[in-house]
């Protein structure tokens, strides 16, 4: 079977993580939290993957977190502007409540999924789709028969759950994406299948801790 196996990674922690500040595609780095994620991800991998090849976003965030996994596994890495976070706009650099507040007819729209509205200056759900699945084959496609690591965001990690579960767009997320959780997908041509998601017991593994090596 034409398979290729993918690890899909949300980016570790930011300061505006925290804040519940929209990111979207400005160039945000990882907090020390996301520093300290992003190194025992990359020590899980190295532990117990073959990782053939690393995607990732070209903003800072996600390719600081899968230079950890390059660097630890010897994976070669490729950035891709496929894979950044969806374009927010206007929205971008505001948190959830100042959105709300000075946007509130946005603000409906957006939490309302309307999958062909789009942020002034940003991108729609559906135009991300597109984006992010034509993405996804293009590069799946080159690995059959090995195993691929995509690190990404929040944004991409939904779409790639609906496409292996059939969920709409518009559908309530009911599933969580956890910087730096380890999901995994399988991908053939016909497309994409769950395989697990959001396993964060690296996040929780003693023995993957410095002091203990």
């Amino acid at each position: 079977m034409d398979a290729t196996r993918i690890i899909a990674i949300r980016h570790g922690e930011t300061a505006w993580n925290v804040d519940t500040r929209i990111q979207g595609q400005l160039d945000i780095p990882l907090n020390d939290t996301g520093r300290w994620q992003a190194e025992r991800l990359a020590r899980a991998l190295a532990a117990h993957e073959p990782i053939d090849m690393v995607y990732t976003s070209d903003l800072l965030r996600a390719w600081e977190t899968a230079r950890a996994v390059s660097e630890s596994t010897g994976a070669p890495m490729v950035a891709d502007e496929g894979l950044r976070e969806r374009g927010f706009g206007v929205f971008q650099g505001k948190t959830f409540a100042e959105i709300e507040a000075t946007l509130p007819e946005e603000s409906l729209l957006w939490r309302k999924r309307d999958p062909f509205w789009a942020p002034e200056g940003g991108e729609s759900l559906t135009a991300m789709r597109r984006r992010v699945v034509e993405t996804l084959h293009t590069l799946a496609s080159r690995h059959t028969g090995e195993q691929i690591v995509l690190v990404a965001h929040g944004g991409v990690l939904d779409l790639l759950y609906r496409a292996a579960t059939g969920q709409q767009l518009q559908a309530p997320r009911t599933w969580q994406v956890g910087n730096a959780a380890i999901n995994r997908l399988l991908w053939t041509p016909e497309g994409l299948t769950l395989v697990g998601w959001s396993d964060t017991s690296h996040l929780d593994d003693e023995t993957l801790d410095e002091t203990s090596t």
